[in-house]
């Protein structure tokens, strides 16, 4: 009774222990084979299945194994065309994929590096102008102080020359005044010397 029950205990666990090691595995090169409803050539076929074609096992066994394809479809197969080794054809499928979603980042790598570059063409180009408008600035502000200057140096040299002119005006005016009242004098001096040349001679 314990062996049956040991036996019995054995069974099961193969049973169940098919459904919780599912794994993928694909067919094999083979063009196309049969999924049938049951494990023998007697039962009827539910799907044809290509050579790549990924399916995940249900139960394996020696002869024939229950599988689930990616739709859903369950069925049996013979067991010597399913492989886990994933098929050339896939593989090449997967690199090819793989190959065009790098080339399509390389380009848009590339596209971003020549907008950076354009952008950065700009911003050199606005610095050099930002650097010239600097140095103009530097300059007028320089030149700006130096009118200043000559304007503040001008107008010092015009009052300057006002004062001058001012002084030479009052100075011949006074040399004018001297010279007239010299002349007044001289004429008194001479009148009164002739009334007292005519008084002596009388």
């Amino acid at each position: 009774m314990r062996k049956m029950m040991i036996i019995l205990a054995f069974i099961c666990l193969l049973v169940w222990a098919g459904p919780l090691a599912a794994k993928d595995i694909y067919v094999t090169g083979i063009t196309k084979i049969t999924m049938r409803t049951g494990p023998g050539v007697e039962h009827k076929i539910v799907a044809m299945l290509t050579s790549g074609s990924k399916l995940e096992t249900i139960e394996y066994q020696k002869d024939w194994s229950h599988v689930k394809t990616q739709d859903n479809k369950s069925g049996w197969v013979l067991s010597r065309f399913l492989t886990e080794a994933v098929p050339q054809t896939l593989l090449v499928k997967q690199l090819q994929k793989e190959n065009g979603r790098l080339v399509s980042v390389l380009e848009e790598a590339v596209e971003k590096k020549r907008v950076l570059a354009e952008k950065n063409d700009l911003l050199v180009d606005i610095e050099e102008k930002y650097k010239k408008l600097e140095q103009a600035s530097a300059d007028f502000l320089k030149l700006n102080a130096s009118y200043k200057e000559l304007a503040r140096k001008s107008q010092d040299q015009k009052d300057h020359i006002l004062t001058l002119e001012k002084n030479m005006n009052n100075e011949e005016k006074l040399w004018f005044l001297s010279g007239a009242g010299v002349f007044i004098v001289g004429l008194i001096i001479g009148l009164s010397t002739r009334k007292k040349k005519r008084s002596s001679l009388l």
